[in-house]
């Protein structure tokens, strides 16, 4: 526990979509697109934020609305009361920017807490902001709050309020789908989305200012800013910060006859990210925790990934199973196994395998990527496609039987994950192989919770501790009427890599690295549907250094 922490910011103003309405700030295109300059509330809007942490430095962030482009002053101090002031700059809030301002303060002593506020002309303060210095040298523990899939619709972020509360972490870390950009009664539907919680823009965020706005939306919610508040966070896109299923070239929720050029798109939900979050433009990163683990924080979607294959697609036309079963195998044998096709690019590829190599010949413990998508494999049990009842919708059934019907053929269930890109995963876990890398995956993207064991030809690699949603569901969204417990033990039977799974609670995961140890405490919040930071459960998974499989 940490004794001091900033006061908890005072409400905030809500939203004024009608002025942002004037002057066609929501109009399309990025060239055309206007910044939030007109929404009503003025000075400090939506709280602080820091991130990228180094041993020396830290980023920090805050939007400040004026009539003009402001200039202020950034403190920062090693006690609350900023009676100890070490470090300060100054940066400028500008309306080509959403009012938003983001700058590196160095000059740090490692492994240090730091408190901070900023100050505008006319002395009026932030928020204060906490943050900390990475560790340097000998680290005996670090502690993470591993978060994705908050989707404002579904609930309240409980996730987010109850790490906040336990002021127990050195850093937060989100591996995407930090918001959605769905429009209002698509996903929640109008039935399941939760009374108080609304979207801005109400349609589909596709231009600059649409991902301005839902990033303002989203960083309104008192939990979230609540943590950034305390904590800084490193963080990293997943697909809905663009559009669903996003790659470099398109993305499944991207239709360019009605909605533009992707390029245009992809372009504005990059820049509006870069605004609003405490993060370097910087594609891929890492981070130095003295010398425990090296974070390799990835990017797996809009540089270097190329589109996912389709399952349907590749079944489109059969007859009969048999003429199925046909199809799978000559896509299993043939463009699914197509070395050529990326999901880092070859760029990051070098980088990570360099950077893996150095990390232990370091003499670093642990090797940590931080990124978005399942790296274990995951495939449909046949068994849980014959136990289907017709109480499961009928587009659920068809949709199992097809991902039984491939697993049959040795293919896995999510194209969209890195089982999508089977050369470029063997080539991952080969550089980690040849590193000698005490690998741990971060992952989200799933909305359920895993944690596998994973191999390649036969060797150990190392684990996965893939963590639930913060509010989006999971499979009790769409297979409520299978036990929990019957489709997880179905899940465990049916993959030789999974050794444990939830698929029916939202939460987050504690994730403590030692020298000896990687544990992920899987915590599962009571509901998301009222503001509560109850616990319902946990459950923990760890794995031993040099072992490169789970214990137990």
């Amino acid at each position: 526990m940490i004794a001091a922490e900033p006061p908890a910011a005072t409400p905030l103003a809500s939203l004024d979509r009608r002025t942002l309405l004037k002057g066609g700030l929501l109009g399309a295109g990025l060239a055309s697109a206007a910044p939030l300059a007109a929404q009503s509330a003025q000075g400090f809007t939506h709280g602080v934020a820091s991130g990228e942490p180094g041993p020396d430095r830290v980023l920090l962030w805050t939007r400040y609305a004026g009539a003009q482009d402001t200039r202020l002053t950034v403190e920062l101090s090693g006690t609350i009361d900023f009676t100890r002031p070490v470090a300060g700059a100054s940066v400028t809030a500008a309306s080509t920017r959403d009012w938003c301002c983001k700058v590196v303060v160095d000059g740090l002593a490692p492994d240090r807490w730091y408190y901070y506020r900023f100050v505008a002309p006319d002395g009026a303060t932030s928020p204060i902001g906490r943050t900390r210095t990475l560790p340097q040298g000998p680290t005996t523990r670090w502690r993470m709050a591993v978060f994705s899939c908050s989707n404002i619709g579904f609930g309240w972020f409980n996730a987010y309020a109850h790490a906040a509360a336990a002021d127990e972490f050195d850093v937060v870390v989100h591996t995407g789908d930090y918001f959605y950009e769905y429009g209002a009664g698509t996903y929640p539907s109008r039935e399941q989305a939760l009374t108080g919680r609304g979207l801005d823009p109400a349609d589909e965020a596709i231009s600059l200012a649409d991902y301005r706005l839902r990033h303002a939306t989203y960083r309104r919610d008192p939990d979230l800013q609540r943590l950034h508040q305390l904590y800084p966070m490193i963080a990293g896109w997943d697909d809905h910060e663009s559009a669903n299923d996003s790659w470099r070239g398109g993305a499944e929720n991207h239709q360019p006859d009605t909605e533009g050029a992707w390029v245009v798109r992809k372009r504005a939900a990059m820049r509006a990210y870069r605004e609003w979050m405490p993060v370097s433009d910087d594609r891929w990163a890492t981070y130095q925790v003295g010398d425990l683990a090296t974070l390799f924080r990835l990017e797996t979607r809009l540089t270097g990934r190329d589109e996912a294959p389709s399952l349907r697609a590749v079944l489109a036309g059969s007859q009969s199973p048999d003429e199925a079963l046909a199809s799978l195998a000559r896509f299993r044998d043939g463009d699914y196994a197509d070395p050529a096709r990326q999901m880092l690019g070859t760029g990051q590829e070098r980088w990570l395998a360099d950077g893996l190599r150095a990390s232990k010949a370091g003499k670093t413990r642990w090797q940590v990527l931080v990124q978005q998508v399942l790296m274990g494999s995951l495939s449909t049990p046949v068994a849980l496609a014959e136990a289907l009842t017709d109480e499961v919708p009928d587009y659920i059934r068809r949709r199992v039987r097809e991902g039984a019907l491939a697993s049959r053929a040795g293919i896995p269930l999510n194209m969209d994950a890195w089982d999508g890109y089977p050369a470029a995963r063997a080539r991952l876990f080969e550089s980690v192989l040849a590193a000698e890398a005490d690998l741990v995956v971060l992952a989200g993207d799933s909305h359920n919770a895993w944690a596998f064991d994973l191999d390649h030809d036969s060797e150990n690699v190392g684990v996965e501790f893939a963590g639930h949603s913060v509010t989006s569901p999971g499979f009790e969204g769409y297979l409520s009427q299978v036990a929990p417990q019957r489709l997880a033990r179905s899940l465990i039977e049916g993959n030789d890599q999974l050794r444990w799974t939830d698929t029916s609670r939202r939460g987050y995961m504690a994730v403590e690295l030692t020298p000896d140890r990687a544990v992920s405490e899987y915590r599962f919040l009571s509901g998301i549907r009222s503001r509560s930071t109850t616990l319902s459960g946990t459950h923990r998974e760890s794995v031993t250094i040099g072992q490169r499989k789970l214990d137990g």
